[in-house]
């Protein structure tokens, strides 16, 4: 089935189908939800602009995913950018740790984790995103980056040596 990413129909298909997949992917790479719609948003802005033809709903969703994860690096990049200069201008004050149970152990894990993954290089990160929080096989990982599955494969496991030497910790599991 042709995809013309400017047909209404087509949109809406198209739309319904991978929006979950863009907003995962947006929002594992900015850890915001705001920004996640934003990006998920002009994703789709652009898919409909370009007045494109797909030829299959997997080229599509692969293309939709690319757009996705550029616009969400792009936008981590320059949120960076501007809490450094931000950082150089006045101090941050350190919030107090609070005795917790197991939510605080738990989001304390998360934020290890996402500190992990965004210590990692741009081509190890993006991967880990695509295949932990976005559901993506290696086939479908290779399409979207334009590699071969050998090097998603690749690519995951130093990914995941990486974040094991990043953490340091026997008590955080690493997906």
């Amino acid at each position: 089935m042709e995809i013309k990413s400017s047909n209404e129909a087509s949109f809406r298909l198209v739309y319904e189908q991978v929006f979950p997949v863009i907003m995962r992917v947006a929002y594992h790479i900015s850890y915001n939800m705001d920004v996640a719609e934003d990006i998920a948003q002009e994703t789709f802005i652009r898919f409909f602009d370009k007045n494109m033809d797909f030829a299959t709903m997997d080229d599509a969703r692969y293309w939709l995913i690319r757009v996705a994860k550029n616009l969400a690096i792009n936008h981590v990049k320059r949120r960076s950018r501007e809490r450094g200069a931000l950082e150089q201008l006045k101090t941050i004050p350190v919030a107090p740790s609070i005795d917790g149970g197991d939510v605080m152990m738990a989001d304390e894990t998360k934020a290890l984790v996402r500190e992990a993954i965004a210590n990692l290089p741009e081509k190890f990160r993006t991967v880990m995103v695509l295949k932990e929080y976005s559901g993506l096989d290696y086939r479908q990982i290779a399409s979207v980056l334009q590699i071969s599955e050998s090097n998603v494969k690749v690519r995951v496991h130093r990914a995941r040596k990486m974040m094991e030497s990043l953490l340091d910790r026997e008590d955080v599991h690493v997906p």
